[in-house]
This record gives C-alpha cells, structure tokens and sequence, in this order.
C-alpha cells in the first residue's frame, strides 16, 4: 500500500503515524479526551507484532514506556493534562538517561479534573517546564488531522535522533475532528532510527553518552550480548557512572539543554500564510489556527494586509521566525485556549516595537474568528 486516503479523526491518524514511525510499543491508561489512541493501538499493534499494555496508572504507563526504550524499541503513550501530571518524574529520569519516547497529550480544559471533553491549550508551560531542573524538551502541535499523522512521524523521528521523550500536543478539538487524510507508507528514508555502536567498536571503548557535543552518543539496546550499558537518573558520566562532581553536572546540564536549544534550525517547523509585507500577523498553534486562518482570510477580504505564522513546533520556541514576524509586523495576535502561554513567551522576544494582542478562551468553547477579529480591534 503506497497511499491510502481514509477519513478518519485526529485520535486514529495519530496511531497511523506511530506504526508509520516503527513503533511497536504503547503503554497507557485511558483518559479522555485521548482514549481512541490507547484503544486503536490495542487492535493494531499486535498486527504489526508490537505490544499494547495498558497500565494500572500514568506513573507505571511512562515507567514502562522507558523501559520499552532502553530495550531497542520505538515507544509512545497517550494522554491528557492529568496524566501529563502523574508523568513528570519518569519524564525527567527520560531525559536525564536520554530514553527516546513520545507523549502524546490531547489536551483538555482543566485544571485538576476540568472539563474532560472539552477543548483547551492549557499544559503548553507544563510540557517545557513540568519536570523539574534545567532541561529542554521538544513539543510538536498538530492544527490539522493530517498534520496529526505526519507530526507524529516527525516527533517519533526527533525523539530517535535526538535520544529525548517528545511531546505532541494535540488537544481535544483536533483529537476528534474528522477530515480525509492521506495514510501514505513511509520510506525508509524518512524514518529515524537511534545510532547504534559503529561496526568494530570493542566492548570496552562503547560509552552510551556523550557529552562533548550537541548530538548523543549511540545508543545500544540494553541487553545487548555485546555491549553494557548503565544508566542513572543520578547525573552520570559517559558510561553511566554516578558523577555528581561540579564540572560533570555543569557539563551535563548545559548538553541536555544545547542538544535540543543549538539544534533549533532542523528542529522547529513553521508554516506561513501571507507574511510578505503583512502590517498584521496572527501567530498560532494548534486547533486555533484554523480559527486564525478563516480571520486572516475574513480580514483581508476587507482589504487589510493580514498574515499568518504557524508552529508546528512549539518548543524549542521558533525564535528565528518570530523575531523576524516581530521586526516587520506592527501587530502580531496570539490567539490561544489559554490565558496566554505562548503569548508571554512571543512578549520577551519583542524588542521591535511591536503591538502584542491576546485573543484568548477558556470556557471549554473553540474560539471564532469574529472572537480574533474582534480583540484586534478593540487593540487598535
């Protein structure tokens, strides 16, 4: 099958993506507004001689996705804001061993139990900074079911290459929208794998970290008749040893966030609509840029120079491609279901002399163009 058009929501092409990427392992429990994820990859899975597990908790649920990953196999889990929370511990000791996985979190209004069915952007700061200490972290944002199948590839392929859990942040209202997508086979090509050991190196001279650089050091299946790896969620050194000296945990610390932050060139995606010359730019992400869209195109049928910048990375923040919205455009508008997460950061960016305008929602509802349209002009 080379290409297959199906119409399907954003929950079912999200598992395409996975088995897309090679993965054969998902571990999880289910919670809406995700639960078609863990449900269709239990039927799926076992197709393609891969492993569903669904666990007594979310804490268990990245325990085991983790332990899936030091074994040599590509992992993912699915979630919402609540779960997201019991995973933050086991997130941490992911990317301080450097355990590619991916979570996938559709997010929902909260906090705490919230509204469970309903739309919400609200766990945007909870993904960059929810675990604790120094570190980076990569989050893809789905606006569309087919970006759902094809950022899935690309998260599984950021999580392999730069041996890091990944984030999709998708949210309820792309979760459940249904539009037709096209479910191509991959080719190997595209496709990511870990770096293993190169051919020739003896048991003695493998180290499964790497510290020198920005990129990790291979990565060899825990297991392996060849080779022995250790790992710590302790700060370690290159075999894996506990090392807690100051120069270590200095070294350490700046390489887990260089390797993501001095890789945001190949790491960050955007899309833009209309920005040359634009006066006025909506910078969105997720289900509110198809709101963003129909106000751009609302707006200029009026005659206003409006464009529009997408994220489909969402951290590492596209720092480039904002600054430059930022030095050209005299108002930017940041419309979120939140009370302004990714605003505040796009705010400390500003150096230009920008207008900053929020448009923001959070009553469980998709926020409208007219809503967009209408906080520009009471701005203006």
């Amino acid at each position: 099958m080379k290409e297959e058009k199906r119409f399907i929501e954003g929950n079912i092409a999200i598992v395409e993506g996975a088995l897309a990427a090679g993965a054969r392992f998902y571990a999880g429990y289910p919670i809406s507004p995700s639960s078609e994820i863990a449900e269709y990859s239990s039927q799926m899975l076992p197709k393609v001689g891969g492993l569903y597990i669904q666990m007594e908790d979310e804490i268990s649920s990245m325990a085991a996705l983790l332990g899936a990953s030091v074994a040599g196999k590509k992992a993912y889990t699915a979630t919402s804001g609540p779960g997201v929370s019991l995973m933050q511990e086991n997130l941490g000791l992911g990317i301080m061993s450097e355990l590619p996985a991916v979570i996938i979190d559709v997010q929902r209004s909260g906090p705490s139990t919230g509204a469970a069915t309903k739309p919400a952007q609200g766990d945007m700061m909870q993904a960059r900074w929810g675990a604790h200490g120094d570190h980076s972290i990569i989050a893809l944002s789905p606006a569309s079911v087919q970006e759902c199948f094809d950022l899935t590839i690309r998260a599984f392929n950021f999580a392999e290459k730069y041996r890091t859990p990944v984030y999709l942040m998708a949210d309820e209202t792309i979760g459940h929208l249904r539009e037709t997508v096209t479910i191509r086979k991959v080719s190997v090509s595209e496709i990511v794998n870990r770096r293993q050991p190169e051919e020739g190196t003896a048991p003695e001279d493998y180290r499964p970290y790497d510290y020198t650089g920005t990129m990790p050091a291979p990565l060899a299946a825990f297991g392996s008749e060849k080779y022995l790896s250790r790992t710590t969620g302790s700060t370690h050194d290159e075999k894996g040893e506990f090392r807690p000296t100051p120069e270590n945990i200095h070294r350490v610390t700046h390489y887990l966030s260089d390797k993501i932050e001095k890789n945001a060139d190949d790491i960050c995606m955007t899309r833009s609509f209309h920005l040359e010359g634009a006066k006025t730019v909506l910078i969105a992400y997720g289900c509110s840029v198809r709101s963003a869209l129909g106000a751009m195109e609302c707006l200029r049928a009026q005659g206003e120079n409006v464009g529009l910048l997408q994220l489909q990375t969402v951290w590492p923040l596209p720092e480039k491609e904002i600054r430059k919205v930022l030095s050209t455009a005299a108002t930017v508008v940041v419309p979120e279901l939140n009370l302004g997460q990714i605003a505040g950061e796009i705010r400390k960016l500003n150096d230009y002399g920008c207008k900053i305008v929020q448009a923001n929602r959070v009553d469980g509802i998709l926020i409208s163009p007219q809503q967009i349209i209408l906080a520009l002009k009471e701005a203006l």
